[in-house]
């Protein structure tokens, strides 16, 4: 049979997913031991991994060359794609958030704000819902630079633990959005394989929500997680 293909973003929540499937018992020497191989294989899982860039793995996703992907939420949020979005496995944890100069009043004043950030589309719907219009200036590097040489008022990025803000003379001025790794599933390949991808989310879940020697030792009930049975029923996220 056909493996399950499914792409991991390289780096951190790679190695994070590497570890998950070890809990669950799966064969994960190749994924250990890649070297530059970008396509590698889980034996006894009946399982094909693809190494990828985040965007990258809802592109494989969406056109259907992949079954499933695990990407960070902040991902999600500025590309979008047509999936469904199923399960959150609560690593890769951190924040979205709005930051700018120590002790600066971001909101006072009426005059349009610019915000510098390498997610436009993020800092858009944020500051919409707000009833704000905004200039966005993208930035590739350092996003902490531009409030301090007068490029924006302030950026919306990635907080972890907000120790790059304080040494740059920034703080946080509101939380925008949480995010984590997320699992997503073709649209198609949740209809066509539905019952090896539903059994495949559920000994994930059952691996991220108990301890690892419980989940080793001890034959769990399943029970349907409520985004799996969401996507299962069609809801797309």
């Amino acid at each position: 049979m056909k493996p399950i293909r499914i792409a991991l973003t390289k780096g951190r929540l790679e190695k994070d997913t590497t570890r998950l499937f070890e809990q669950m018992g799966l064969d994960c020497t190749e994924l250990l031991q890649k070297g530059r191989k970008l396509i590698l294989s889980i034996p006894n899982a009946g399982l094909e991994v693809v190494l990828a860039k985040a965007a990258d793995v809802i592109t494989y996703i969406e056109n259907g060359v992949c079954d499933l992907g695990v990407v960070g939420k902040d991902t999600i949020m500025e590309y979008g794609g047509s999936f469904f979005e199923v399960m959150d496995l609560g690593f890769g944890r951190c924040r979205f958030a709005l930051a700018g100069k120590k002790g600066a009043d971001f909101y006072a004043g009426y005059g349009e704000k610019t915000i510098a950030t390498k997610y436009p589309n993020v800092s858009r719907g944020f500051f919409k819902g707000k009833g704000m219009d905004i200039r966005v200036v993208r930035i590739e590097g350092s996003v902490e630079l531009a409030p301090l040489l007068g490029l924006a008022d302030g950026i919306v990025d990635i907080v972890e633990t907000g120790t790059t803000l304080r040494e740059n003379g920034l703080e946080v001025i509101e939380d925008v959005a949480p995010i984590s790794a997320r699992v997503i599933v073709n649209t198609v390949s949740m209809k066509l394989r539905k019952a090896e991808i539903e059994g495949l989310l559920h000994r994930m879940e059952e691996a991220v929500f108990l301890p690892d020697a419980l989940y080793r030792n001890h034959t769990v009930p399943i029970r349907p997680n409520s985004q799996i049975k969401a996507a299962v029923d069609g809801l797309a996220v």
